[in-house]
């Protein structure tokens, strides 16, 4: 199959392009630059660069021609922050482009769609008591974004958004998202202070299994992703041994405790002139509770066991270099 891909040098999108084409698959791909410095982006992967967001329907149409499937790998997470109000911007990077790109794909022929979203959708829909998406900006641009991209899915185009969790692996030269918590931890000074909970997670490759079946199987509707289902306790574990702080104590934080600090960390968000897409004092709701996936949805696309303590340790280990400055890497763009 012939594949174009939005977000084709990011960390998701070069893994699943390079499996692509292991798989026989051609990869097209429009990115912003610059790449990252020894990225490994597959040179078999026909690169454009510049905004897609800027590029005519007619540029978008000539990158679009002859393919069959269509990869949003591309957006922003609730990480990225942003005056307010914060929505906006989740509706210009996330979902209006989908507006706009689904349907030119589907003029041009495409006959598949994958979209990667968050898990933060599932946990929404499979707990409506917790009113998820009233409390936080970017779980209601979420579950906007499935509805607006499964909305496209016909008899001739299946959609399918995977709605992805926690990740962990390195991209050389890019600094990973989780820089944002060894500045945490490394405020905290010699304990860990955390809630009782946990997550489920996937490493980068099995992202990359997960899109590449999603496209060879035409898969349809929303599929959560995940894997691997630790306690926070298990996660940090890990972390404090990735920091060399592997006797690091934690401090287990009640729920009031957490919400007590989102209190304080609204002030600051106020104080900086952005707001929050996970709002604090709600995101306790979350912290405190398995935020688990069985991970059989995964496996039905695909997805394979994977060593989540390597790429957990190598992540928090190049977030320690990027929080010290010993390496130069590209920041996150909206892309």
């Amino acid at each position: 199959m012939k594949i174009f891909m939005i977000g084709g040098t990011g960390l998701l999108g070069s893994a699943a392009a390079r499996l692509l084409i292991d798989h026989g698959h051609s990869v097209k791909s429009v990115a912003l630059p610059p790449l990252p410095e020894g990225a490994p982006i597959p040179e078999e992967m026909e690169l454009v660069f510049g905004d897609y967001n800027k590029k005519t329907d007619d540029e978008i149409r000539e990158m679009m021609a002859g393919c069959d499937s269509f990869i949003f790998a591309a957006g922003v997470d609730e990480r990225v922050e942003f005056p307010a109000p914060v929505y906006e911007a989740y509706e210009k990077f996330n979902i209006n482009p989908l507006k706009r790109l689904i349907p030119l794909a589907k003029e041009c022929g495409v006959k598949n769609v994958v979209v990667l979203g968050s898990y933060f959708s599932y946990f929404a829909k499979a707990h409506p008591e917790m009113e998820l998406t009233q409390k936080h900006p970017y779980i209601r641009s979420r579950i906007e974004q499935e509805e607006v991209a499964l909305s496209f899915a016909d008899d001739t185009c299946s959609v399918s958004v995977l709605e992805l969790p926690y990740i962990f692996g390195t991209q050389p030269g890019r600094k990973p998202v989780w820089t944002i918590l060894i500045e945490q931890l490394s405020g905290m000074g010699p304990v860990t202070m955390y809630p009782v909970g946990g997550t489920t997670m996937v490493t980068v490759h099995q992202v990359a299994q997960a899109i590449t079946g999603a496209v060879e199987q035409g898969a349809r509707g929303a599929i959560p992703i995940g894997y691997y289902n630790y306690t926070w306790d298990q996660f940090l574990a890990i972390v404090h041994d990735a920091m060399g702080q592997p006797n690091r104590k934690i401090i287990h934080v009640t729920k009031w405790m957490f919400q007590l600090f989102g209190l304080h960390m609204r002030k600051v968000y106020a104080k900086k002139g952005v707001e929050g897409g996970i709002d604090p004092v709600g995101l306790a709701d979350i912290m405190c509770m398995n935020t688990w996936i069985d991970k059989k949805y995964s496996q039905a696309l695909g997805v394979t066991k994977d060593d989540i303590r390597s790429a957990i340790f190598d992540s928090v280990k190049l977030s320690v270099d990027a929080f010290t400055g010993k390496q130069k890497l590209v920041e996150m763009k909206a892309e």
